[in-house]
């Protein structure tokens, strides 16, 4: 609360006098920003109740936060946190009164253990977690202001809100957020990795600016696998070399020159040298020529972080990613020479260019030009994954493992529906495969990721300029083991076993309450909002995505302590390994298109049950500014089964 209200109330543009107080005139400013609304009437009757000293100086900064939260505690006969409160411990207390605190053996009982299901909790733990939160600056306005000597033994209901709201009671498992190096010691074919399409665009497919800058983006996003689309550029007037140069082909979309990209790659590995390995993934349309200066331009800027393979080590098993860490690793074609027998136009190149001929960008000319090219040695040493054609998924099994495949969305959704499979879950236990969306999404829209990855995609490849559900559910997938883009795939899709079976579930899901809500974009204008949550199960079942929906009603005016604590909302998962929610919060428009606040996506397999808060995230997935705080309070149930299976 303290925190909130300091960026408001320091804010030149609220305090016009430079007194360091407000008056009542400037609190109304404040509680609109904060997406409080009160009547006028109303909110001179509360200031004129205070102190006459006070109403005459004007609000301190610590007044100002007890005013506010005066304001969420008046709520409280309604508010959700009192009923919790009280049907958890009780309403009275052994000697009569009503209760007011409540001991560390009975927050361990009844409340972490009964109701949160937590274990491997002690009691020593509880009261280390009584100590931290006693320490806490809670302006505190109508429960007892007694402090207690032994600061680890009991806590008052505000610190029992202020816990219930905490990062440490947070949905998402911080057992599974959490880094693990241990789990990096697996084949590269083991992991879900975080992966970006056409990576250099800010925009749309046909029109928008190209920028290095979107590489960095994606990577501090957190992916590890950027795509390169790479053509021959102009010819150095100077120096007499070429210029590869990286755009979506013939299209109207600016062009930037192939070195940028590696030299903001090599900052990036300068500032974060234990990086787990980024994946090129590249889309080589140039010429001998063009292709050898990459190959100079590779081995040059990154020097010891570009890993370059031999014959010995491409056999067997695909390495690490610990094995690999701080290390750039080239996908594209590994065949030396002139021959173009076993080049692979790569199903990723067929299936824009057959979307750019249905818009008329291109001749079929060009497509016939295209198959030609032909591969340089030099770069082709270097690279590591090699693209090939698909034909049936006996012979792709049979190939070496550093051969793989890639598919457009249409064809995931085309060969998860066939009656073999399973073979490609079979094929993905040892050999990767790169999804990516559909050409025809020109305004670079996402696919959902679901189906894909239930096949043990490796690189299911997003438009990561567009901040829509699916890259948000991306968001949620790789927020486990530390964000460091590898998640490790359930054992349904690494191990060989016909009987294991995707584990199903049923998780109810109560929305109560919600806090510190910003305006969309986290703007510090405008009317106050009227927040709704909209709840969506993501899940696959038999090849297919299955997506479930509910949405809350909105609230009045009030982001500050929204309070909806009305529906269960109750779904069946069906592959709990695979499955995430998605709790979106948007601002009611009755006039125009709801605006977009505040997400979190959380795996089904990360989730924790009981009362949990959920932090949100922004469109570009950072809790910074006016999203520090944004939160929501859920009662989450999922069956005992799954808990124990997964």
């Amino acid at each position: 609360m303290l925190l909130l209200c300091s960026n408001d109330f320091s804010n030149s543009t609220l305090i016009q006098d430079k007194s360091n107080t407000i008056d009542c005139k400037e609190l109304q400013k404040i509680l609109t920003r904060i997406n409080f609304y009160m009547k006028k009437s109303q909110l001179k009757d509360a200031y004129h109740k205070l102190d006459e000293s006070i109403r005459k100086k004007g609000l301190s900064f610590e007044q100002c936060c007890t005013f506010l939260h005066k304001l969420k505690h008046d709520t409280w006969q309604t508010k959700p946190v009192n009923q919790i409160w009280f049907d958890l411990f009780g309403r009275f207390m052994n000697n009569g009164t009503e209760r007011q605190k409540v001991s560390a053996e009975s927050f361990l009982r009844k409340f972490l253990i009964k109701q949160q299901k937590e274990k491997d909790v002690e009691l020593e733990d509880v009261r280390q977690i009584f100590a931290h939160l006693n320490q806490l600056e809670i302006a505190n306005v109508a429960s007892s202001k007694a402090l207690y000597s032994d600061s680890h033994m009991y806590i008052d209901k505000d610190h029992f809100e202020a816990y219930l709201m905490s990062a440490e009671n947070d949905v998402f498992d911080p057992k599974k957020e959490r880094f693990d190096q241990n789990c990096m010691t697996h084949s590269l074919s083991e992991y879900w990795i975080n992966s970006s399409h056409n990576t250099y665009l800010t925009g749309d497919q046909l029109a928008s600016q190209s920028s290095v800058e979107m590489y960095m983006y994606a990577l501090y996003r957190g992916c590890r696998c950027v795509e390169l689309d790479i053509w021959d550029g102009d010819v150095d007037t100077d120096l007499g070399l070429p210029i590869p140069i990286v755009y979506h082909g013939h299209t109207m979309t600016t062009k930037i020159p192939f070195s940028d990209i590696i030299d903001a790659v090599k900052v990036f590995l300068s500032f974060n040298p234990e990086s787990y390995p980024i994946i090129f993934s590249l889309e080589n349309h140039c010429s001998i020529p063009f292709q050898e200066v990459m190959a100079e331009q590779l081995l040059t800027i990154l020097g010891d972080h570009l890993y370059t393979p031999s014959e010995s080590t491409l056999k067997g098993a695909l390495p690490s990613p610990e094995s690999l860490r701080g290390m750039v690793v080239l996908k594209g074609r590994r065949p030396a020479g002139p021959t173009t027998e076993e080049y692979n136009t790569d199903d990723e190149s067929t299936d824009d260019e057959e979307s750019l001929l249905h818009t008329g960008e291109i001749s079929t000319d060009h497509v016939e030009i295209t198959l030609s090219h032909r591969m340089a040695p030099e770069l082709a040493r270097l690279t590591v994954f090699h693209g090939i054609k698909f034909k049936n998924w006996d012979t792709s099994i049979e190939n070496p493992t550093y051969h793989m495949h890639s598919f457009s969305e249409s064809k995931v959704r085309s060969l998860s529906k066939q009656a073999n499979s399973r073979q490609w879950i079979e094929y993905n236990r040892t050999h990767l495969t790169r999804t990516f969306p559909s050409g025809k999404r020109v305004d670079s829209s996402n696919y959902s990721p679901m189906v894909a990855w239930s096949n043990g995609c490796q690189m299911v490849a997003l438009n990561f300029q567009t901040s829509d559900s699916p890259l948000r559910i991306n968001d949620g997938r790789f927020r486990e083991n530390g964000g460091c883009g590898y998640i490790l795939k359930p054992c349904t899709l690494t191990t060989k076993d016909d009987f294991l079976k995707p584990v199903s579930s049923r998780l109810s899901i109560k929305v109560l309450s919600g806090s510190c809500l910003p305006k969309p974009k986290g703007q510090r204008r405008g009317e106050c909002i009227d927040p709704y949550v909209k709840l969506s199960l993501y899940d696959e079942k038999e090849g297919k995505e299955v997506c479930t929906s509910y949405t809350t009603n909105y609230v009045v005016d009030n982001g500050f302590s929204p309070i909806w604590n009305q529906d269960k909302y109750t779904f069946d998962v069906c592959n709990v390994a695979v499955a995430i929610l998605q709790l979106a919060v948007w601002d009611k428009d009755i006039h125009s298109k709801d605006n977009f606040i505040a997400n979190s996506s959380v795996p089904i397999s990360c989730m924790r049950q009981g009362f949990r808060s959920v932090r949100l995230f922004d469109s570009n997935n950072t809790r910074s500014g006016a999203f520090d705080f944004a939160s929501l309070l859920i009662e989450v149930k999922l069956k005992e089964q799954m808990l124990e299976e997964i």
